[in-house]
């Protein structure tokens, strides 16, 4: 759940709450048309943040993880994913460097069964996990006005996407071209929402979500936990897997796949008309074989004319030669967009 005085300070500001995660601030279709063309302001209490400290606690994080730890120390964040043995992802993550500490943000649900999953393999490693997730408020801001509204806050706003600029009071990180995240604690958070609001349309949560799906970058869920691949969720093309860094859980699996095979099944954008809220793990279908799934929802969300927009993994074959369609092959029909970078 969200930190109590954070949540009492977006409902001071209107904002409609459910399980932690505002869903809006009074007018969704609104706010969703904000996010495509204009300027937003979003709480992100949709993820949670995982600390993990220690002097071993790089060198860990090394041996367990889908990228190269050791780039953070460069000021850059980084996506990664931590693997079963199989190559099969259990989560996927948002990582920085904060002083000596490596912090991880993920969808909140997963953050508990991550920690514990990762304390098992501390063993005698000088290695701390903790959640932190109500310690720290991560705010996500969309729009050319709305990052300009920022470095008026802060003149060292990082440029490119994935920099990160450790600020007194906060951590900056660029997302994209148009968007930055801000972690701070929730006394300062609530300063910088009441300044930066006068620029940006406060937007929900699922507004966030959004972007991330047309930017073409996946989160694992408890729904999907285990069903993908890597590159099944065109991993190795948003950054989030370093060929070069040698072994961690499910390695020679991601590596066969790159240097010896081809995904079968790849993750694509796209657009379903429906009224019912597509969900993750949700199966799809073609007339290749009409009694088997040919893939999979990773993320949805509505979209701001009508539908939902998603992130579904299918097979690569079926999505060239075939209509797919949600839930079954009477279902409604996906419409396939294009992603922000291309597919091998």
């Amino acid at each position: 759940m969200m930190n109590t005085d954070w949540q009492s300070f977006l409902a001071s500001k209107n904002a409609n709450l459910s399980a932690g995660v505002v869903h809006d601030f009074g007018d969704a279709a609104a706010e969703r048309a904000a996010a495509e063309t204009g300027d937003i302001l979003c709480d992100l209490s949709q993820f949670g943040l995982l600390q993990v400290s220690g002097e071993d606690a790089q060198g860990f994080l090394q041996n367990l993880l889908s990228n190269d730890i050791r780039d953070t120390d460069s000021g850059r964040a980084q996506l990664s994913s931590f693997n079963n043995a199989k190559g099969r992802m259990l989560a996927s993550m948002l990582i920085w460097k904060q002083g000596d500490d490596y912090l991880l943000q993920m969808p909140r649900g997963l953050c508990e069964v991550m920690r514990k999953k990762l304390t098992m393999y501390v063993l005698r490693s000088k290695v701390k996990i903790a959640d932190i997730s109500d310690e720290r408020v991560c705010i996500g801001l969309s729009g050319d006005k709305a990052l300009a509204a920022v470095q008026g806050l802060y003149a060292d706003l990082p440029a490119d996407g994935m920099s990160v600029a450790q600020v007194a009071d906060a951590t900056l990180i660029r997302r994209d071209a148009r968007r930055v995240q801000i972690v701070a604690d929730v006394a300062r958070a609530t300063e910088i929402w009441q300044a930066l609001s006068a620029t940006a349309a406060p937007a929900g949560s699922p507004c966030w979500d959004w972007l991330d799906i047309r930017a073409g970058v996946p989160f694992i869920l408890p729904q999907t936990q285990e069903a993908f691949v890597a590159q099944m969720v065109n991993f190795e093309l948003i950054g989030g897997i370093n060929f070069k860094k040698g072994c961690y859980p499910g390695q020679e699996v991601v590596a066969r796949m790159h240097y010896l095979g081809k995904a079968k099944r790849r993750m694509y954008l796209a657009r379903v008309m429906t009224d019912a809220a597509p969900l993750p793990g949700d199966k799809v279908f073609s007339a290749a074989d009409p009694a088997q799934p040919c893939g999979e929802v990773v993320n949805a969300a509505q979209a701001a004319h009508g539908g939902y927009e998603m992130l579904v993994v299918v097979q690569t074959e079926t999505a060239d030669a075939f209509p797919v369609h949600l839930g079954a092959l009477t279902g409604p029909r996906l419409e396939f967009e294009t992603l922000p970078y291309a597919l091998p």
